[in-house]
């Protein structure tokens, strides 16, 4: 799968690990950076993740910072896209499942890096479900 990937500096770190799980694991990766743990603005790396996203040159995206609000409300504001925060395996398939969420964000400071990769790994594995759930993703673009 190619999957587009980037981060601010609170989530640097984890970028750079959760790269090297997914291209262990098959995927081909795409790094929009930040590449320091410098401080940096979050939308810099957001919105081209979430262009690439929309535009289809990536089947999904995978989005870190400190809390994961501010790469998500960012990424969101672009019509195709739906970022979703996970903070658990749960909340990744179930963003997969019935919101056809094409972006993972997930928030550095509140979960480990081995838990981060379970839910970039179950985000990523996980179908979109249809259904019942196409007519409420449909009506979501403004």
């Amino acid at each position: 799968m190619k999957i587009a990937i980037g981060a601010d500096h609170a989530g640097f770190e984890y970028k750079e690990l959760l790269k090297k799980h997914l291209e262990k694991n098959g995927h081909e990766i795409k790094d929009f950076g930040t590449n320091a743990t410098q401080s940096v603005d979050y939308p810099d790396f957001a919105h081209p993740v979430a262009s690439a996203v929309e535009k289809k040159e990536f089947e999904l995206g995978v989005l870190i910072c400190g809390s994961a609000n501010g790469v998500a409300i960012t990424a969101n504001k672009r019509q195709g896209i739906r970022a979703a925060i996970c903070w658990m395996e749960e909340i990744a398939s179930l963003a997969r499942q019935h919101n056809n969420a094409n972006i993972v964000c997930i928030p550095a400071r509140f979960v480990s890096i081995d838990l981060a990769e379970k839910i970039t790994d179950k985000f990523l594995s996980t179908p979109f479900e249809g259904g019942r759930h196409e007519t409420r993703v449909n009506k979501i673009s403004c």
